[in-house]
């Protein structure tokens, strides 16, 4: 049995024995071009001090250990390997011990990622470990409280960039090998295993610098740097990343008063990364994907910009001072979400960030938080597998949105002077919740004990509405109302919400505006507005304007009746947004039928000015139409859908950004009905021309899976599209054409790839399942039971990250209700039912994801009744 699972009693135990002080680590990876080469020797010396006589363990998961040396002493290895685990016993006041084993390569994403890049053959190396996997990498303490000064010694090809998380002090040929050298570099400053990095491979590599006077008078220099393949070198937009670098920089370093304390500040993009990007000191990676080798809409650009932002915030929020476990995972994710909105919104010229968090980034928190996994802000976190599954909407966008209320509730100089006093108190240590309360409770003055516990601590989402008594157009009782009910106790958990009313008529020009604002508290079940009691009933009465609290909002009915007949004539952009968010919430809810919502994008769509907001809405809307709205109306409403999007790519300014969105929804719509395949194949082949659009490769890929899925694309096409494109996200690109095929064999072969053969990388792996699942669910059936059966298997077999890829991506979701038949009652739902009583002692994580799948598939289908 695997003892990677490291638990929180555990991690406490050792901490309370253990002090780490410095890792010196050399891994040697000159031979990870020979794709024959599985692994590369490691050797990781570590100093610590222990309480004397008393016994701990190490972590490497590792392909195998030659020898541990413990203050001198060579170790019986039969004696001290435990798997996954180091014994280390009989332990001194101070303490050094080497561990020399080998390491093996990653396919997964998880460790030492090894990529060869398709377009020319190069391989290219780059490590991830949140929250657990450097031990994968290096033998090490592997928790976050266990930090240390980290020194690192690369040994790789000669013709190499290689890069850590300290800056190059010494590179020198290796002796008797000139095609290899070795890389030393500084020793870091204080901080956790997860976030120490290494990069290798040839890499473009870009420079340049970003420095400051600061108050005392000192400069502070920050050598800066960016990397990419360097077949993604003419698409490397480097002069406007160093410019979003060094505003990022100048705003935080003066918003926090800290001087940022990394030295050197490297980005880097990397290929197959299972997040959008992580804060390492002095090496952020991030997703490739942020690399544009294709026409990109202005809201890509802007989200490139928050994550950027976003692993900024961490090198304080997270870097400089971390959780002591997992638990408080929020203390750095939430601050670092809220902080990468807030960094775009006064750092840059986008003046739309607020409005896409709201639009999409809160979505997903609402999404997360109505699920029966949901969980408190603050949240408990058992074992490192917990910890992999609760990066989520709650951990970031609710969090975020939590501290959005928190700063309009203590003042915003109040916020940010008990964050600069948090990171002086605690600068290269650890701390947990109270810590964070003393430094804003000192700040502000107010006791946040009771907010804390209200909005950390408890799970759910709050659903206000207005209930209102009007007299021939003149407002009399105006209710809101308060459902909060928390999932994990089903008890009401009725939070104090400041918000905003906004009231909205029509001016002389017919726009609808704000005419009028109030500000109010609400707490309890319901709270009476007497502010609004006398004046005239408003076309909109807008619960929550300016997006100011967490809450869902339900319309009365004359303000339904108004944004569904008058969306578009809202001028302000985030009062249309909050408005699309309420239509969204509910349709998702069952409230109203799923196929007026597609109706609401069609009509209004078309004039939406946002392109963040009109990329969300049209995405809700081919979701609702496949899985919300009924499937005895479902083709009609998608032939509509795909109807309206057709003619919107038509008549959109060329080379708009609106133009690229309705490309993109005619595409992935196709992929499930059959309608405009005449127009896809058209555009593919020149044959139907659209003025301005680019169409590229990421577009011909989407239009190619479209007419695969359909039986339209035959193999040999799709092989010549990827002899034409052959970069990795081609391959990707091919992988779920080729796999969206409605072939039984087809079909089979995926399944087979993905369930029964570690073949496939990360990315590659999820564009099979892409298509395997994008086919008639009368194709899919047969694969029911087997999916179910092989799902404790699949866990053992795979590392987290993968067997969380196929659980989740193979679930038999795309189901539909039958007439007469109840929600609940449906096949799939019995069965998950069925596996998850008979499965008790499941790992949680497992658990959760099928416990999720099967919610996500009730919603559903509780949609399509309500249609």
């Amino acid at each position: 049995m695997s003892n990677h699972n490291l638990s929180r009693d555990e991690a406490a135990t050792r901490s309370a024995l253990i002090t780490t002080h410095s890792y010196d680590v050399t891994l040697d990876v000159r031979d990870a071009a020979d794709p024959a080469v599985a692994g590369y020797p490691s050797i990781s010396t570590v100093t610590f001090s222990a309480e004397p006589g008393s016994a701990t363990f190490m972590d490497f998961i590792s392909g195998g250990i030659e020898s541990v040396v413990l203050n001198g002493l060579t170790l019986d290895l039969r004696s001290v390997v435990d798997r996954h685990r180091i014994i280390l016993e009989g332990l001194a006041a101070e303490n050094t011990v080497t561990v020399t084993g080998t390491a093996l390569y990653s396919r997964s994403g998880e460790g030492m990622h090894r990529f060869v890049d398709p377009a020319d053959g190069q391989c290219y190396l780059y490590t991830q470990y949140e929250p657990a996997d450097s031990r994968r990498v290096f033998a090490n303490f592997e928790q976050p409280d266990l930090k240390a000064e980290f020194t690192f010694h690369v040994i790789a090809p000669i013709g190499w960039e290689v890069a850590s998380n300290g800056v190059e002090v010494a590179r020198t040929p290796v002796q008797g090998q000139p095609t290899a050298a070795r890389w030393d570099f500084a020793a870091t400053k204080r901080m956790s295993t997860y976030i120490t990095t290494v990069l290798a491979g040839p890499y473009f590599k870009a420079t340049d610098h970003w420095g400051t006077t600061l108050d005392d008078g000192t400069r502070l220099d920050v050598p800066l740097a960016l990397y990419c393949r360097a077949s993604l070198a003419d698409s490397f937009d480097a002069d406007h990343l160093f410019g979003l670098t060094k505003n990022g920089l100048a705003f935080f370093n003066d918003l926090f008063a800290y001087p940022y304390p990394w030295g050197k500040y490297d980005q880097a993009f990397v290929p197959e990364y299972n997040l959008g990007a992580m804060e390492n000191p002095g090496l952020v990676t991030f997703t490739e994907k942020y690399v544009y080798a294709s026409r990109a809409t202005d809201a890509q650009y802007q989200a490139r910009a928050n994550t950027l932002m976003h692993e900024m915030a961490h090198m304080w929020f997270g870097d400089l001072v971390t959780m002591s476990w997992w638990d408080d995972l929020w203390l750095k994710e939430s601050f670092a979400d809220y902080m990468g909105t807030l960094g775009v919104d006064r750092a840059t010229d986008w003046d739309t960030a607020w409005v896409n968090f709201a639009s999409k980034r809160k979505a997903w928190a609402y999404v997360q938080d109505q699920l029966p996994t949901t969980h408190p802000i603050v949240a408990d976190i058992p074992d490192l597998e917990a910890a992999k599954q609760n990066f989520d909407g709650i951990t970031y966008a609710k969090g975020a949105s939590v501290l959005k209320q928190l700063v309009a509730y203590v003042g915003f100089d109040a916020f940010i002077a008990g964050s600069r006093q948090y990171f002086r108190d605690h600068a290269f240590g650890n701390t947990s919740l109270q810590d964070l309360l003393a430094a804003l409770s000192a700040a502000s003055g107010r006791d946040l004990a009771g907010w804390a516990r209200q909005w950390l601590q408890t799970s759910g989402i709050s659903t206000i509405s207005a209930e209102i008594v009007e007299d021939d157009g003149i407002l009399g009782a105006v209710t809101l109302r308060q459902d909060a009910i928390d999932p994990l106790t089903g008890h009401q958990e009725l939070r104090p919400h400041r918000m905003r009313l906004g009231l909205y008529d029509a001016d002389s020009t017919g726009a609808l505006v704000r005419t009028e604002s109030i500000d109010v508290d609400v707490a309890g079940p319901s709270s009476l507005v007497t502010e609004l009691q006398g004046r005239r009933r408003p076309a909109l009465l807008l619960v929550n304007d300016d997006d100011l609290s967490y809450v869902k909002v339900r319309l009365d009915s004359r303000s339904e009746h108004t944004v569904r007949t008058s969306l578009n004539r809202i001028s302000d952009p985030m009062a249309r947004a909050l408005c699309w968010t309420a239509l969204w919430d509910s349709a998702r809810d069952g409230v109203t039928p799923a196929a007026s919502y597609v109706s609401a994008v069609e009509q209004f769509a078309p004039s939406e000015t946002g392109i963040g907001v009109l990329l969300n809405v049209l995405g809700n809307a081919a979701s609702a139409t496949e899985r919300y709205v009924s499937a005895a109306t479902r083709e009609g409403v998608r032939k509509d859908f795909l109807g309206v999007a057709a003619e919107q790519l038509m008549a959109a300014v060329a080379g708009s950004d609106q133009q690229l969105a309705w490309a993109k929804t005619v595409a992935d719509v196709s992929r499930h009905g059959a309608s405009q395949l005449p127009l896809v194949r058209g555009i593919l082949e020149g044959s139907a021309v659209v003025e301005g659009l680019a169409v590229d490769a990421e577009l011909r890929w989407s239009l190619w899976q479209a007419l695969a899925a359909h039986g339209q694309a035959t193999l040999a096409e799709l092989d010549r599209e990827l002899d034409a494109d052959t970069t990795a996200s081609g391959k990707e690109g091919y992988a779920l054409a080729s796999a969206a095929r409605p072939e039984a064999s087809v079909k089979a072969a995926a399944w087979d790839s993905i369930v029964n053969s570690a073949g496939l990388s990360n990315e590659i792996l999820s564009a099979t399942i892409a298509g395997f699942v994008t086919a008639p669910g009368e194709l899919l059936e047969r694969y029911i039971e087997p999916y179910f059966e092989c799902l404790e298997r699949v866990w053992s077999e795979r590392s987290i990250e993968i067997a969380g890829r196929i659980v989740r991506g193979l679930f038999p979701g795309a189901q539909n209700l039958t007439e007469g038949m109840r929600p609940a009652e449906h096949p799939v739902l019995i069965r998950a039912d069925q596996w998850l009583h008979d499965h008790p002692e499941a790992p949680r994580a497992l658990r959760r994801i099928l416990i999720e799948q099967r919610s996500h598939l009730l919603r559903a289908l509780t949609a399509q009744a309500a249609g």
